[in-house]
């Protein structure tokens, strides 16, 4: 098919290469997100009598085919058709004759592809969030499992004071929870509908724009059609800012995990089927799962970093540079999914050594406990302190299961409240389960063979 912006000139060759880039191979993964918010388009269209009820119906057969050839990857987009927007009009064109020429009528590119990244990242941020709550029962549920279980604390790396395993887990699923009740945040903010705002200005048709939201499932119109385009590039920069924060925390864990598997402390070992081997070597099992957490969390924090500086100087309505938005996004929400679940499978599978936990816990490391052991027999702190810390060499190994349990204030290793911490991962889980499978039923309405739009 002719580009969508066709003149009655060539385009130069490198200035095609130039401008499309892999458009056309990343527009693999928005095929279905199109498929959806055209046929809501067309029902649009139909309600303001452009499109007869016949046209509607022959589209949404053509678009029904379409939805099946992309789910077997027989959907071809070449090159020449920039993107998937006009593969897809090329291909109703050809199977629904002029009807498919009628499917462009009151949108430009502009809101098209917005639209359809916006149906795009608003389920992607659902299933990261979905998948963030079951990273953060399984951290829970190790952290029931060994929740007395000794671990030396540290700080500056250092041995620092007694904490155990259950806050060691613990922790790292109260911060989850809170990065995904900020993505459900997120979740409201981006779910305004940008159909119909066209190139920043409208257009002169009585589009039903609320009636088109309504159908893709969206909790509002994004009003404001000029704000409509300048929010491009900005919430997909808000989603992966919120996806920066997530797996950020996953880097955390995953280099504690490195070190805590080293053989030198032997806390933990990792499930066999998540390490990998040396081509030299033969008895190396290797955390790369975890190395690629580190470093793919921070092609997520690129990618946030990289929208922003995209957006930052344009001026308002479309600017093509909106189109370098799209990989960073794509790619920064399919690897924050990739991260946080396999994180979730290091946790199901880890070993725990208890035995080398417990060995652990050298002698310095009840110093604090041997300075409150003196607050609590009548002296200062400050005075304590001094002496504790003046003869290191008399601080002796105590009962560390009793300095636990000594622990009670709330958050501390004898006072976790787990159930709370389980109450709300399950609650939180419920509200993005439910979310994921309204937005199914929403998509079936629109395509019947389409109950997702992402392929990952």
């Amino acid at each position: 098919m002719a580009r969508l912006w066709q003149k009655n000139y060539s385009l130069d060759s490198l200035m095609q290469s130039f401008t499309v880039r892999n458009d056309y191979i990343l527009d693999r993964d928005l095929v279905l997100s199109d498929t959806v918010s055209s046929y809501a388009h067309a029902k649009g269209l139909e309600k303001i009598g452009i499109l007869t009820e016949s046209e509607t119906a022959l589209l949404r057969k053509g678009l029904e085919e379409i939805a099946s050839l992309q789910k077997e990857g027989r959907f071809e987009i070449k090159a020449e058709d920039e993107d998937c927007h006009t593969a897809i009009e090329g291909y109703l064109t050809s199977c629904c004759g002029e009807v498919g020429k009628k499917i462009h009528t009151g949108r430009s590119r502009n809101d098209q592809v917005e639209t359809a990244l916006r149906v795009y990242m608003r389920e992607g941020v659902l299933k990261i969030g979905e998948e963030a709550c079951v990273f953060a029962l399984e951290l829970l549920s190790s952290a029931r499992k060994y929740e007395m279980v000794p671990m030396p604390g540290r700080t500056h790396t250092q041995l620092a004071m007694p904490s155990s395993l259950g806050l060691w887990f613990s922790s790292f699923a109260a911060e989850i929870l809170d990065e995904a009740s900020h993505l459900l945040d997120v979740c409201r903010l981006i779910d305004q509908c940008p159909l119909g705002s066209a190139a920043s200005y409208g257009v002169p048709l009585p589009l039903d724009r609320e009636y088109t939201s309504s159908l893709l499932g969206f909790e509002r119109v994004q009003k404001n059609v000029l704000y409509a385009a300048n929010s491009r590039g900005k919430f997909e920069a808000i989603v992966l800012d919120a996806c920066e924060y997530l797996t950020g925390t996953a880097c955390k864990m995953a280099q504690d995990l490195v070190l805590f598997t080293l053989p030198e402390l032997g806390y933990f070992s990792l499930p066999k089927e998540l390490t990998t081997g040396s081509s030299i070597m033969p008895q190396k099992k290797n955390p790369d799962g975890l190395e690629l957490v580190r470093s793919r969390s921070c092609m997520v924090s690129s990618a946030s970093s990289l929208v922003k500086n995209i957006i930052r100087p344009l001026v308002s309505g479309y600017n093509r540079d909106f189109q370098d938005t799209k990989e960073p996004l794509m790619t920064g929400l399919k690897t924050s999914f990739e991260i946080i679940a396999i994180m979730a499978r290091m946790v199901d599978g880890l070993e725990v050594h208890e035995d080398r936990l417990r060995e652990g816990m050298r002698n310095e490391i009840f110093a604090t406990d041997k300075v409150f052991d003196k607050v609590m027999a009548g002296g200062n702190f400050r005075d304590s302190y001094r002496n504790v810390g003046l003869n290191l060499e008399d601080v002796e190994k105590i009962d560390v299961d009793a300095a636990l349990r000594k622990r009670t204030s709330l958050g501390a290793p004898g006072n976790l409240r787990l159930e709370d911490d389980l109450k709300r991962a399950d609650e939180l889980k419920a509200v993005f389960s439910q979310r994921l499978e309204r937005l199914s039923a929403v998509y079936e309405n629109l395509i019947p063979s389409v109950n997702s739009v992402l392929s990952w």
